[in-house]
């Protein structure tokens, strides 16, 4: 067994990882399917043991690579440390990541603003939007990083959390008595949509659009008024809503994951940085397994 890994060998490893797929991994590292295949081989055979399992279902680590990948993260990102805190100036450059117009606000806030105050010469651009559209910008290289809110039940080894979506209202409302349903509806590339609309036919629940809107912060006066309900994913409800319960006659709504997608292996250090920042920062007790 070798004594020191090939840092390049374990980034590999975490873009499959992170990725669910070889090819997919390629594409983000701009290496060929044979290429990356041949890393992780490689790997294998110097940590002396098989870290993913291959099958007609596709890709997944076996309890060895499950092992690694936690460490190989840190290790990467502590790699990434140093290299910026020991050059001359520090971290510095831009970053453009995409989070969804939801998760602007609450748990995000405090971890962007804990990065630009430890990279002060790093510029941080927001680019908000629906996962749908954030999630094509990303993949065409438009921006460095996006969080992504897809259901739960398509499995990402690059998840950072998994929360249900609910129905929210107004504290003490009514609007959710009302028939039909009214409720506040987002953008129509929105991920939740269709699934709220498919979960209120077969439910039988009629229900009525009372606004529809790109943004968050309108569809929380919407309701906050009493004039509808909306859907959110539980650890985002504004804490001056309330989340309505089956009592309330709405239909239960699946899990989504929040997943994160890029940089690619050639990001600028500024961009896997904040990668791995986002990464530590986001609540432990919230991540998938």
């Amino acid at each position: 067994m070798i004594n020191v890994l090939d840092l390049n060998l374990v980034r590999t490893f975490v873009s499959v990882a992170e990725r669910g797929g070889m090819t997919t991994a390629g594409n983000a590292l701009h290496l060929t399917q044979s290429a990356v295949s041949q890393q992780i081989k490689r790997l294998e055979e110097a940590l002396g043991t098989a870290l993913f399992i291959r099958d007609r279902k596709g890709i997944r680590l076996t309890r060895a690579g499950e092992r690694l990948r936690g460490k190989a993260v840190r290790l990467l990102s502590l790699n990434d440390e140093i290299l910026a805190e020991m050059s001359v100036n520090g971290l510095s450059g831009s970053i453009r990541v995409g989070v969804p117009l939801d998760l602007v606000g609450n748990m995000l806030s405090a971890i962007l603003k804990a990065f630009v105050e430890a990279h002060p010469h790093v510029e941080v651009s927001l680019v908000s939007g629906s996962s749908t559209d954030l999630k094509k910008l990303v993949q065409g290289g438009a921006i460095d990083l996006a969080i992504v809110e897809e259901l739960s039940s398509v499995p990402a080894a690059n998840c950072l959390g998994v929360e249900r979506l609910v129905w929210a209202g107004a504290r003490h409302g009514r609007a959710y008595r009302r028939k039909p349903l009214p409720v506040s509806m987002v953008s129509e590339s929105c991920a939740f949509r269709p699934i709220v609309i498919e979960a209120l036919d077969k439910a039988a629940r009629d229900w009525r659009t009372v606004f529809e809107n790109v943004s968050m912060e309108a569809t929380a006066a919407t309701t906050r008024a009493d004039l509808a309900v909306s859907v959110w994913l539980e650890a985002f409800v504004p804490d001056d809503l309330e989340i309505l319960d089956a009592e309330c006659d709405v239909p239960r709504l699946p899990s989504f994951a929040i997943n994160l997608y890029g940089p690619s292996r050639n990001a600028a250090a500024a961009a896997r940085s904040f990668e791995a920042h986002l990464r530590a920062g986001f609540p432990r007790e919230r991540r998938a397994s």
